[in-house]
């Protein structure tokens, strides 16, 4: 085609045209491939060196990581074989130092036992002597056996030269001084008028009595008139009619009488009503014993009440009984027996050695 081309052009001239650009990377493909081929192998090697390097590494590190993991364990089994082992030992030292505690305090207190000193049997002694004496004061309702007990502790104590008690006799000196200035019921006064004022209730005229036992048979001016046997012996006509006139105006007697409960009462009731506020004198005497002074206030009180509502307090018994009644109620006082609080605080303080 190109001699027949030539051939049909023959007044043009013969034109060598450059190769194209693909041709040449053609020319040149071969060496490149056998670099980039030679590269591939070379960075193929050290890529294998490497990974052959990490292998073994890894290996060694395995083997290491096994060895310790094994030593880890047997040192594991050998601390709790120890920890087991401390553990009992310990157990056995509690044992055997709870036991040694024991035999410690019981030591202690034997020791403590015998070699107890004069002066603490002293503060042990005077305590239980305070206490009984404390009892006795309640039992009695007076101040005087503490205040015995106190002055004898007192004076036991000031023979004894020791400072770690001079906080006990200051504190049995500010209980004397309060015991004495304090204010009591004087129980055995108010007994023995209680006493009196029941023996008294036995005489009390009730206010509707007649006869000899009313108001006007207790008139300081009533002059007794003669007897029947005398008046006709002496042949005293005179008495005859006024003995007459005595029995006439006797048939009849008008009173006045400001409670009509009394009015009421016969002589059975009468004598159940004295009973009753004997009883209720009574009632208040077993309060006052017992310590109980409320219920004997009011026990007074009703006593009061039922004696000027049913008897005469106008006669010379009512007007005994009615001032007996307000010494009585007068005297009751709601005080109660002083404790020594502050004298067995300080013994019980020096008896702990404190």
């Amino acid at each position: 085609m190109s001699s027949a081309s030539t051939t049909e052009n023959p007044n043009h001239s013969a034109v060598i045209e450059p190769p194209p650009p693909a041709s040449r990377w053609r020319r040149w493909l071969p060496q490149i491939s056998v670099v980039l081929a030679v590269l591939s192998l070379l960075l193929c090697w050290q890529l294998w060196q490497k990974m052959s390097t990490m292998q073994e590494l890894l290996a060694r590190q395995s083997s290491d990581a096994g060895q310790l993991s094994m030593q880890a364990n047997s040192l594991a089994k050998n601390a709790q074989e120890q920890t087991q082992e401390t553990a009992a030992r310990v157990a056995l030292l509690d044992a055997r130092l709870s036991e040694v505690a024991l035999q410690r305090t019981q030591l202690e207190e034997l020791m403590q036992s015998l070699s107890r000193s004069r002066d603490e049997n002293l503060v042990v002694d005077i305590e239980s002597a305070l206490g009984l004496a404390q009892q006795q004061a309640e039992l009695t309702g007076s101040v005087q056996p503490m205040l015995a007990a106190l002055q004898t502790a007192q004076k036991r104590l000031s023979k004894v030269a020791q400072p770690r008690l001079a906080p006990v006799l200051r504190a049995i000196q500010h209980d004397i001084d309060r015991l004495q200035s304090a204010s009591l019921t004087d129980v055995p006064g108010l007994l023995i008028r209680l006493d009196e004022l029941v023996v008294l209730v036995e005489t009390l005229p009730p206010l509707n009595a007649v006869g000899p036992n009313s108001r006007a048979a207790h008139a300081p001016d009533k002059v007794l008139p003669p007897s029947w046997a005398q008046i006709w012996h002496d042949a005293d006509w005179a008495w005859v009619g006024r003995r007459v006139w005595s029995e006439v105006t006797g048939l009849v007697r008008v009173s006045r009488i400001e409670q009509p409960e009394a009015v009421l009462l016969s002589p059975e009731q009468s004598y159940f009503a004295r009973e009753n506020l004997k009883l209720r004198l009574l009632n208040a005497r077993l309060g006052l014993l017992a310590r109980q002074t409320v219920t004997a206030r009011n026990d007074l009180v009703t006593a009061e009440r039922d004696m000027s509502q049913f008897f005469d307090l106008a006669s010379r018994q009512g007007q005994t009984a009615k001032t007996l009644m307000k010494q009585v109620q007068t005297q009751i006082h709601l005080a109660e027996i002083p404790r020594l609080d502050g004298t067995m605080a300080a013994l019980a303080t020096a008896a702990a050695g404190r």
